[in-house]
């Protein structure tokens, strides 16, 4: 799924009007008809509806669904706020059309002074103020609007955007202007502030209403956002020939683990055997040796000189891809022995955790970063490497993509949504996973997934899109069954075939 920016968005409407062809106010009746269809499914005839609609084309819309909601039976009062006596040519139309409609129990057309309903505990508040055109953050008589609605217990559907959140960057808007929706029915396709965790609190639950607007606009328009679905990864998916052998599916290298930290080297090896590689070997400390070979005895355990840490870089070249990072400890010599490894490596990496930390610690090193490497970082992380916390999920991923392009690696930022930032610019966003991930060893689950994929032969790109979307499968599939209050990083790595299978069926 393309994601596209408020101006694409324009260019969307204005070409499926010009190409389907349709009359632009049929549009709109279309979009109230998939708009009051999903809040009837929501809520019955007997809640009594309360319509704040602007004087743009989202006004328009909410007055349509007000008159559909009221011949559905309803009990709807509309207030159209008309402050500088200007309404879109639809959102005109629609008024006189609410005007004529005798179904409605009350409609006030504000142009000056407004005394704002009383908003009961039983009420539904449908938003219509302003939609994905905003670029600026309420101020005045719409704020105060914003203000009185949230403070009320009223339930708030909004249409296509809460009002007063702007599509893309909020990095500078005032959170009290900003509607709180419960339930946000957006228009055909998500938008990317829609993405970030920081706009969550606004959105609330997101329904996405499909209103036919142009497929062939949306196959060839050319957008830097897109969010990965199952039809992505089941054309990426490479499938296992029935007559290969261990040689054929990679030799992965894992440098993982340090005293005290062994569990993260092997859900890093136990999650890289199941993503389908034919071998693993894990470099890890000689304190670790008895541990390994017991949890894992599928793996080659490899120590190294020191007992307590990863202290010299290993010789990969006879590896087919690398994974460090899980559990390494940030010694002065796991460090230097970090950036030699980074250094002298040749073959597809990826990075996570203390390699990350490290890396933060000495930010000069981040410059010498191998091209097309792989880095995992969580937000914390990748604020450490950049030496300022971001004030904005939009300007994280800003910096995360700046990163990508001037290092040319790929930056997986993760999260509930995680977001891959690719060398060109583009990102992808992960459709699976839930909150019960949020656990101590999911990130190291992801590192041997990651690097299973590279040594089978998946390309960079291919590799993190297969990867953090299975990787996310596998947490919902096992949420599914365990719930997300007692899921484990283990348990992403047993549920792992089961989300394998899915896809390949």
């Amino acid at each position: 799924m393309k994601i596209f920016t408020s101006n694409q968005i324009h260019e969307l409407d204005k070409y499926t009007i010009e190409h389907e062809p349709v009359a632009s106010i049929d549009l709109m009746e279309r979009a109230a008809k998939a708009l009051t269809r999903a809040i009837v499914e929501l809520w019955d005839a007997h809640t009594p509806i309360v319509v704040f609609a602007g004087a743009g084309n989202n006004g328009g819309d909410a007055l349509a669904v007000a008159r559909l909601l009221a011949e559905e039976g309803y009990a709807v009062s509309v207030y159209l706020f008309n402050i500088n006596n200007h309404l879109s040519a639809d959102c005109e139309t629609n008024r006189k059309r609410i005007a004529d409609n005798k179904r409605i129990q009350c409609f006030s057309e504000v142009t000056q002074e407004f005394e704002p309903p009383k908003l009961d505990a039983d009420t539904l508040v449908v938003d219509g103020l302003f939609g994905s055109g905003l670029n600026k953050p309420l101020v005045g008589g719409f704020a105060t609007l914003v203000k009185y609605i949230n403070q009320s217990p009223a339930t708030v559907v909004s249409i296509d955007m809460p009002s007063g959140l702007m599509t893309e960057d909020n990095t500078d808007n005032i959170d009290a202007c900003i509607i709180r929706a419960d339930v946000t029915l957006t228009l055909q396709q998500k938008k990317l502030s829609m993405m970030f965790a920081d706009c969550q609190k606004y959105i609330g639950r997101l329904r996405v209403l499909d209103i036919r607007l142009s497929q062939a606009f949306i196959h060839t328009a050319e957008t830097d956002f897109r969010v990965v679905e199952e039809a992505d990864v089941c054309r990426l998916l490479r499938r296992r020939a029935d007559f290969v052998h261990k040689g054929d599916m990679g030799h992965a290298l894992l440098v993982a683990g340090s005293y005290g930290m062994a569990g993260a080297s092997i859900l890093a090896t136990r999650a890289c055997l199941r993503a389908g590689v034919g071998k693993v070997t894990v470099h890890t400390p000689a304190r670790n040796y008895d541990i390994m070979q017991i949890a894992v005895p599928e793996a080659v355990v490899q120590i190294d000189r020191e007992k307590p840490m990863f202290s010299e870089s290993v010789d990969a070249e006879p590896y087919n891809a690398l994974g460090i990072g899980p559990g390494l400890g940030q010694s002065e010599s796991t460090a230097i022995a970090l950036i030699s490894q980074l250094r002298r490596s040749r073959i597809p990496t990826v990075a996570d955790a203390d390699a990350l930390n490290i890396l933060a610690l000495r930010r000069a090193w981040i410059q010498q970063l191998p091209k097309d490497m792989i880095i995992t970082p969580h937000p914390k992380e990748f604020d450490r490497m950049q030496g300022i916390p971001s004030s904005s999920c939009y300007e994280r991923l800003a910096k995360a993509r700046e990163m990508a392009c001037h290092l040319h690696i790929y930056v997986l930022l993760k999260g509930h949504v995680s977001a891959l930032c690719m060398p060109d610019g583009k990102v992808i966003f992960n459709s699976t996973g839930n909150s019960g991930m949020a656990t101590a060893g999911s990130g190291d689950v992801l590192t041997g997934i990651l690097t299973a994929l590279l040594a089978r032969g998946y390309r960079q790109a291919d590799a993190c899109i297969v990867g953090m979307y299975l990787h996310g499968l596998a947490g919902d599939l096992a949420a599914n069954d365990l719930g997300k209050e007692s899921l484990v990083a283990g348990d992403l790595i047993e549920y792992l075939p089961k989300a394998f299978k899915r896809i390949e069926d």
